[in-house]
């Protein structure tokens, strides 16, 4: 089964783009510049941000269905990305090199089943999880610090 993995949309992020500091700081988020790679992992075109490029650390709601499972949390976002990643049956080197946390959902929003593997061994736990009947969708997140990385649909 073919799955699709799309970066967030960067049109979500545009009325945060150019403000100051302040103005960020007043709407929860906070500009950041990245002086380490690996360390900001971008969710739009679903890279790590290389040295002296500036991100924005927003508050996201990735899971927006009134469910129990309504869930937002910090991501990163490039301040200037140049393209949303859009690609299917290929996961990007910025899942491969960490601990994913997979979560299958339904259509009313609620936990079907649950994974944890190597990002590089993606693959196989993502042909399972939507290979079942309940599954609607994925939301792939970093193990470590529980943030969200990016949703996975069938493709």
């Amino acid at each position: 089964m073919s799955f699709r993995l799309k970066g967030l949309d960067v049109r979500t992020f545009q009325p945060l783009v150019g403000l100051s500091d302040a103005e960020l700081h007043a709407r929860g988020a906070r500009r950041v510049l990245a002086n380490s790679n690996p360390g900001f992992p971008d969710r739009i075109e679903m890279r790590e941000a290389e040295p002296g490029e500036s991100l924005l650390l927003v508050n996201y709601v990735h899971q927006p269905i009134a469910s129990p499972y309504r869930a937002a949390h910090a991501v990163y976002v490039l301040e200037h990305p140049r393209q949303q990643y859009d690609r299917t049956d290929e996961i990007p080197q910025v899942l491969r090199s960490r601990m994913i946390s997979l979560r299958a959902f339904d259509d009313d929003g609620m936990i079907v089943d649950a994974d944890l593997c190597p990002g590089a061994q993606l693959e196989a736990p993502i042909h399972r999880l939507l290979g079942q009947a309940s599954t609607a969708y994925l939301h792939l997140h970093y193990a470590k610090f529980g943030c969200f990385a990016c949703r996975v649909d069938r493709a």
